[in-house]
């Protein structure tokens, strides 16, 4: 069975609140995408201000927008270097009994699962390692690995979700180029 199959047993996709809603073809946002883009990926929390502070604490990321409806809270991180094209991490908190997925269990990602960021040097994954020593959510301490995974470490969030902190591992560098050879090559021909 495909994951999406598995949608069709969320309460959600088959209460009566959801069936009400309208469906349109006319975008209800101001949109002004000219491709599909990847947007976001999207963690349940279990207490929205508390994983709100761990992530502005051990990462760039900050918070862009809070928001609260009938079902709980939610949240959107951002990287604000990285306006254009946007990429963000959204949160959620569901109130007692208001989840639209339940009875199905939110998991954490990890242990290799994860979410990777790039550092620009050695010493700074060494120092978010010493700072999540320090507060008690070093899951993996720095460690070479071969090519091309780098000089990494892994700390755990409050929901024990697991992100990377790597330095030379090249991905965003890697990605970046092979796409500019890429679109050369595309627009030579």
């Amino acid at each position: 069975m495909h994951g999406f199959d598995r949608l069709s047993n969320f309460p959600c996709c088959k209460n009566a609140e959801a069936k009400k809603m309208p469906i349109t073809d006319e975008p209800t946002q101001n949109v002004a995408l000219d491709r599909q883009r990847w947007t976001h990926m999207a963690l349940c929390v279990s207490d929205i201000d508390r994983s709100i502070d761990w992530y502005e604490k051990f990462t760039h990321l900050r918070l862009f927008k809070k928001m609260q409806d009938a079902n709980g809270y939610g949240a959107w991180l951002v990287d604000p270097d990285q306006p254009d094209p946007p990429f963000l991490l959204v949160l959620a908190e569901f109130f007692e009994g208001k989840d639209p997925f339940a009875p199905a269990e939110h998991g954490s990602i990890g242990p290799f699962a994860h979410f990777g960021i790039e550092m620009l040097t050695k010493e700074s994954v060494d120092q978010v390692a010493e700072l999540g020593k320090s507060e008690d959510c070093l899951a993996f301490g720095p460690t070479q690995m071969p090519d091309p995974i780098g000089y990494v470490c892994f700390l755990q969030d409050p929901d024990d979700n697991t992100i990377e902190f790597s330095f030379n591992q090249g991905v965003y560098e890697a990605v970046r180029t092979e796409w500019k050879n890429l679109k050369t090559s595309t627009s030579k021909t």
